[in-house]
């Protein structure tokens, strides 16, 4: 047993079971033992999960394109807008800078007058990755970190972004039970000194409202994950953005998506040496925990604060609508920017399983 596991075992065996957005909270992002605030790699061959940003810097270059684009159109759409203003592009959870060094890179080779008044903000609450970071990106000096989207505050013009940052946000998980009919939110205890699972007697958060002629035919277990931090961090960066699109990429789906029949178990997932894990409970800051995004939720969220949602769709979309443009204008690619961009968009690789959601003030 780790030392996170025997600090949450003790504290369950003193206070009783957590929930487990609680647990995934502390295993994830404990300043001292969560998983992402290790010095290990955790992308790529040597960690336990790959990214777009692992395929190499034409995910990058095709983002930075699409940026200069909405920046171009915010420049066109407003007399307020002129190019010797400072515009922001604003990464969120930039992990070790690799995606930000390529959008810069990118741009201050192709578009040299937007970049001279480009400002590159990371909202990175972690010093262990702020420190990365900042080594990655010592030769910008147009870059400059916060540590929550509320420290912005209204102040962003241009473009606000994450990738595969909200599918790693503590979730509830609730199970179904079929003959009381309600809802049971599961929580973390103890059994021989193992991390199981267990009913709450308080739940941590309300249950999930879904239609009665749904509810009438779920079976016994179902089980769905709410995460009011996704929704919170999504309605924050929102009222960041004064004008500009606010954009993330993502596991996850429509609501509807999330409640296929398939999908009984719901989309809790750990991984480890890029295999799923056997126990989500099992050595609490040694594996990666995700759940699916509810992007409906997202998209509500940001309605309420105003914004607009021009696109979901799923990446494989998305990036080939970048790239058509981009392709009209530079001609053809070598074929290792081809090589990467079909990973990045065939279906059974990168360009189904992810979503984006793009909107806009």
């Amino acid at each position: 047993m780790n030392a996170l596991a025997r600090q949450l075992r003790d504290e369950i065996q003193g206070a009783g079971p957590i929930s487990f957005a609680e647990f995934m909270q502390r295993a994830l992002y404990d300043p001292a033992h969560g998983y992402y605030n290790c010095a290990d790699p955790q992308i790529g061959k040597r960690g336990d999960f790959f990214t777009s940003v692992s395929v190499g810097s034409f995910f990058g270059e095709l983002l930075a394109f699409q940026f200069a684009r909405w920046i171009e159109a915010l420049l066109r759409k407003g007399e307020n807008f002129q190019w010797d203003r400072a515009f922001q592009c604003v990464e969120a959870g930039a992990h070790d800078g690799k995606l930000a060094f390529d959008i810069l890179q990118t741009l201050e080779d192709s578009e040299p007058t937007l970049f001279a008044s480009l400002q590159y903000w990371i909202v990175e609450p972690s010093p262990v990755h702020r420190l990365v970071q900042q080594r990655t990106l010592a030769r910008f000096a147009n870059v400059r970190w916060f540590e929550s989207p509320a420290e912005i505050d209204g102040r962003i013009s241009g473009v606000f972004f994450s990738n595969e940052l909200l599918d790693a946000m503590p979730v509830h998980v609730f199970r179904w039970n079929a003959s009381a009919s309600s809802w049971n939110e599961m929580g973390v205890g103890l059994s021989d000194d193992q991390f199981v699972w267990v009913g709450l007697s308080k739940p941590a958060l309300a249950a999930p409202i879904l239609p009665n002629e749904l509810l009438a035919v779920l079976p016994d277990g179902y089980t769905v994950e709410l995460s009011p931090a996704a929704s919170r961090w999504w309605g924050e960066a929102a009222c960041a953005v004064a004008h500009g699109k606010l954009m993330t990429i993502d596991y996850g789906g429509a609501f509807e998506e999330l409640l296929l029949p398939g999908q009984t178990s719901g989309t809790l997932r750990a991984y480890l040496r890029h295999r799923l894990g056997q126990d989500i409970l099992a050595n609490p800051g040694e594996q990666d925990i995700t759940a699916h995004v509810n992007f409906t939720e997202l998209q509500r969220v940001g309605a309420v604060v105003g914004l607009k949602t021009e696109t979901f769709t799923t990446q494989s979309q998305f990036l080939t609508t970048i790239a058509r443009e981009l392709w009209a204008r530079t001609g053809a690619w070598p074929q290792k920017k081809v090589r990467q961009f079909q990973t990045l968009t065939h279906p059974e690789h990168l360009g189904r399983p992810f979503r984006v959601l793009v909107q806009s003030r």
